[in-house]
């Protein structure tokens, strides 16, 4: 397969006219895999050559993501625009202060049971391409289409436009202070931040992820500046709405149901806490950076998730907050006076910053549905030069821009929070049948069976209460899904097509390969893990790429 993708590299670059030279003038006859270099090298002389030679530069995906940009993409992708503008959907369902903090503590509890058990998946199936590439290894090929196929019609696309157009929303609203912002306007400036954003993303994997990490580190700051303020306020005495006796007083006893909505809330809130294992293969050292960025993450978010909410009650009654919008700007207006700018601005970075983590992630899923088989190959090429995959990139700025034309993203959110929600837990339910299947392959993290039983549990209980009480809903996510079934077995599962579909394929992949400068990524042979490590003791077959 490799040395098909290898092959198939050179020919698209004779074919693009890029010239590939050799080390030296008396190479000829060598593998090709070894000799071939994407940039000019100069000759060697003969005693130059005697020396261990050097690996050639490859066109590979670059493992730039190093632990702190590790950690932005999972606490950047989390805090988007949601603590900002609508923590009223917990207290709603809640009915109180205090249950409603205890929410959002528990529910920054299950997003780490969660992430614990990717961490285990991350690091014992090293690919990118997250839920998608963990499903299809232990469930085969049609289950982890399915999760594709909806991701990238709805998922993403859908998602994407709404932090766009959250992002267009507060910007513009200094100019229309008055009045909502013009529908065209918000559109035209949310598809001129997705272009803007998808040619940073095309340009330079390192200038995506320095974006991620300094509107990471604005949205922190936000929201620092949130609960220092509130602190002040507690320790002014304004804590009436925190003490026992109020926090926990109701009007009415939320029922069970309510109080799993409440959860389901949170839940959303923290969404994006498993983005990281969708780019494994461009983390650096992604064994020991990926579990670390996951437990340094997830602790964070909580911590500053509760301590911003614990701010906003420190200041507004609950009333304040049910009828509020946008909390956060309210919460700027009542007490930061002049500079209660600042809030709208806030929001604006951080769902400029979602917007870019999202693209960044999002297309590394179209580059693995592709590598697989279950996407067109163009999506698997990358820029011979930049190493970047520019292709599944623009698909992913061409589907979000049409949601946008579309202009119903609100009932198309509630499909995919739902279709999102069962990933997760398809997703965790592999992983112990993986263990059952192959309990004697090599796993580096192995965390204990109570972790990912506890957060089926819980997983369990919510989707049976959204089925319950959103029926429609759920069901119009899953007839989404299961669209993808018939395309599965037309497109991927049936091998003989007609000679002239392979032949049209053949000229469109020709084609963007010349439009884009795109060649199929090679391997490192440094990065070639010893095979030790990815047999199964019990049998000595190799358990990472091979399906039983």
């Amino acid at each position: 397969m490799r040395s098909e993708e290898s092959s198939g590299a050179l020919g698209a670059l004779g074919a693009l006219g890029l010239r590939r030279t050799q080390t030296g003038p008396d190479m000829e006859g060598q593998n090709c895999n070894n000799i071939c270099s994407w940039t000019q090298r100069p000759a060697t002389d003969s005693k130059k050559k005697k020396k261990k030679k050097e690996i050639p530069e490859r066109v590979t995906l670059k493992k730039e993501i190093g632990l702190l940009s590790a950690c932005t993409i999972i606490i950047g992708n989390i805090i988007g625009s949601g603590i900002f503008i609508s923590p009223k959907g917990v207290l709603e369902h809640s009915g109180s202060v205090g249950l409603a903090l205890v929410v959002w503590a528990l529910g920054g509890c299950v997003a780490a049971l969660g992430s614990m058990c990717y961490a285990e998946l991350g690091v014992t199936i090293p690919k990118s391409g997250g839920d998608y590439s963990y499903v299809t290894e232990i469930f085969g090929g049609l289950t982890g289409f399915l999760l594709l196929w909806s991701a990238v019609l709805i998922m993403y696309p859908t998602t994407l436009a709404v932090i766009a157009l959250t992002f267009s929303s507060y910007v513009l609203q200094p100019v229309f202070q008055n009045c909502a912002p013009p529908y065209m306007a918000t559109r035209l400036l949310s598809a001129t931040c997705l272009l803007f954003l998808t040619w940073v993303n095309c340009s330079s994997v390192r200038m995506a992820t320095r974006i991620q990490d300094v509107f990471t580190v604005g949205k922190l700051m936000a929201l620092c500046l949130i609960i220092v303020v509130g602190l002040v306020q507690i320790f002014n005495g304004n804590y009436e709405a925190l003490t026992t006796k109020v926090a926990f007083s109701m009007d009415r006893t939320p029922s069970v149901g309510q109080i799993a909505l409440a959860f389901l809330q949170a839940s959303f809130a923290f969404s994006g806490w498993n983005f990281l294992n969708y780019v494994t293969e461009e983390v650096v050292d992604p064994r020991r950076n990926l579990p670390r960025a996951i437990y340094i993450s997830i602790p964070l978010v909580t911590f500053v998730y509760t301590l911003t909410n614990i701010a906003y009650f420190s200041s507004m009654t609950p009333e304040e907050l049910l009828s509020s919008n946008a909390v956060a700007v309210t919460f700027g207006e009542k007490l930061l006076g002049a500079f209660a700018i600042i809030m709208p601005i806030s929001v604006a970075l951080s769902t400029f910053g979602g917007i870019n983590g999202y693209l960044f992630t999002s297309s590394r899923l179209c580059f693995s549905g592709a590598r697989e088989g279950h996407l067109p190959s163009l999506l698997a090429m990358i820029h011979y030069k930049k190493c970047t995959p520019i292709p599944a990139l623009l698909v992913c700025c061409a589907a979000t821009i049409v949601i946008l034309c579309i202009g119903e993203t609100h009932n198309l959110i509630n499909y995919v929070s739902f279709i999102n929600y069962l990933s997760y837990g398809v997703t965790i339910a592999g992983l112990l049948w993986y263990r059952w299947k192959k309990p004697n392959l090599y796993r580096p993290i192995k965390v204990n069976l109570l972790v990912p039983v506890s957060y089926l549990m819980f997983w369990a209980l919510l989707l049976g209460f959204s089925l319950y009480s959103e029926p429609v809903v759920c069901g119009v996510g899953l007839v989404i899904m299961l669209t993808g079934v018939p395309v599965y077995f037309l497109g991927v599962h049936w091998k003989e097509k007609p000679k002239c579909i392979y032949n049209f394929i053949e000229r469109a992949t020709s084609v963007g390969q010349k439009l884009c400068f795109v060649v199929f990524p090679q391997i490192d042979p440094i990065e070639i893990a010893s095979p030790s490590e990815w047999t199964d003791r019990s049998s000595g077959r190799k358990s990472f790429s091979g399906r039983s």
